[in-house]
């Protein structure tokens, strides 16, 4: 059953709950079409979204009242339909966000508070509609963390953190004041002020191993903003060394480049012969040098000629990796004399 057919049927659940009647679980799963079972769940998902569900102990049964709910704002049915949508899609577990589970039963909330008519209409229009994010992890163990990081931000109060760090190659300490938190593409990352390294740091919350709050406070520096830290690093990472790259894509692929705003520098330009001179100004090459092994012989970096060489260097990795897969493929080819498949003696 997919997330948005629950979502339904928890709507049944809450109307019929609020309709002033005090209902079993057996009459429940029947004008739901569901198990007990799945009734007594769907209950429990309601009050872990803040939603009060009373047992009535004499009478055996379930009921709502139905001024329990917060009024419904004013909103038009575009900008309903694009809540519910982020809220449904972002929210699921495996595919959407991680951590944001609540935006579920904000939905919930949200649908609750609908007259019947349009809470069926836009419910249809969701069905129409699907959101897909980039692959990500999950970050289960982080989940805690999140929480803490979020809360000491709001109060401006530092967080002592155990990290596997993947620059130092070992497990660090450090005090870190929380300056921001940021979801990029696949992680979570907490941006602030690390003691250990004195100076703003970057930190993946998949990587915490431990974190404990501190007492003590801190204040997040005037001029600090999240795109002065990052300045014009192609993702994530920022060097000092600032570069002009140039990088020509070929007819296939140059169309599908220039849909897409890979970078805030970025410029285009359409050569004669269909191919696209793609220009951006970053902060580093590391990261963009993956971007651009990932659409192979169809790039050509024109410059820098030290980016040129790392995309080669990259290349004769892979070339001398799958050579040995090469010659044996070539010596199970058959011998060819004159154009002609030399056969064996008796065939």
């Amino acid at each position: 059953m997919s997330g948005l057919q629950r979502i339904q049927r928890l709507l049944r659940l809450v109307e019929l709950l609020q309709s002033g009647r005090v209902l079993n679980s057996a009459q429940l799963g029947e004008f739901c079409s569901v198990s007990r079972r799945t009734v007594f769940r769907d209950v429990e998902t309601l009050r872990e979204s803040g939603i009060a569900v009373h047992f009535d102990e004499e009478r055996q049964g379930y009921s709502m009242p139905s001024n329990r709910m917060l009024p419904a704002a004013n909103f038009t049915l575009p900008e309903t339909l694009s809540l519910l949508v982020l809220c449904q899609e972002l929210s699921d577990e495996q595919r959407g966000i991680p951590f944001q589970t609540a935006a579920r039963s904000a939905a919930l909330k949200l649908l609750s508070n609908l007259p019947h008519h349009l809470r069926e209409y836009i419910c249809q229009r969701m069905q129409t509609i699907a959101v897909r994010i980039d692959p990500h992890s999950g970050q289960p163990a982080a989940a805690p963390y999140f929480e803490l990081l979020t809360q000491a931000a709001a109060e401006r109060r530092q967080v002592r953190i155990r990290y596997n760090s993947l620059t130092e190659w070992t497990e660090i300490t450090t005090a870190l004041s929380p300056y921001r938190i940021l979801f990029s593409r696949r992680s979570w990352y907490v941006i602030g002020r690390s003691s250990l390294h004195r100076a703003v740091r970057t930190f993946n919350l998949g990587r915490i191993q431990t974190a404990e709050r501190l007492d003590t406070h801190y204040a997040i520096p005037q001029r600090f903003s999240l795109d002065r830290y990052l300045g014009n690093a192609w993702h994530l990472i920022r060097s000092k060394q600032r570069h002009n790259v140039v990088i020509r894509f070929r007819k296939q692929v140059a169309s599908n480049v220039a849909e897409v705003g890979w970078h805030k520098t970025q410029t285009l330009h359409w050569n004669g012969d269909g191919t696209l001179d793609f220009h951006a100004t970053v902060d580093g090459l590391g990261e963009i040098v993956w971007w651009i092994l990932g659409y192979g012989s169809q790039a050509e970096v024109v410059a820098p000629r030290e980016l040129r060489r790392m995309v080669a260097d990259h290349v004769a990795q892979l070339a001398q990796a799958y050579r040995a897969d090469v010659k044996a493929q070539k010596r199970q080819q058959p011998r060819k004399a004159n154009g002609r498949s030399r056969k064996r003696p008796g065939h």
